[in-house]
């Protein structure tokens, strides 16, 4: 069983690196870590601060349009390789996200 702590997971865009994660805190389904940005951090930043900025104001219909752009634009990746579903959130130095290695359930 992985304990998930001390694991590196990849943020791309495509093949572009956006950021790693340095898992230091496992709650799950919860993961959180340090995010280190990588060469497409500047591109993809103000997408993550809007989709943050509608969590805390509980904007969930505009948060879920923000996000499905997320989805459809970024790869979450673990140390295994890309994970089907997740849900992340970024706001340096910080990262937490949940996954799933199967697609989540359309309503």
């Amino acid at each position: 069983m992985t304990l998930f702590t001390e694991e590196t997971w990849r943020l791309l865009r495509g093949t572009e690196p956006v950021g790693e994660i340095r898992i230091d805190e496992a709650d799950f389904p919860w993961l959180r870590g340090e995010f280190v940005p990588g060469p497409g951090w500047a591109e993809a930043a103000p997408r993550f601060a809007e989709t943050l900025r509608l969590v805390r104001e509980e904007g969930w219909g505009d948060f879920d349009r923000a996000y499905d752009a997320v989805e459809r634009d970024y790869t979450l990746h673990s140390p295994d390789g890309p994970v089907a579903e997740f849900l992340l959130h970024i706001d340096p130095p910080r990262a937490w996200f949940r996954f799933s290695e199967e697609p989540f359930e359309d309503d």
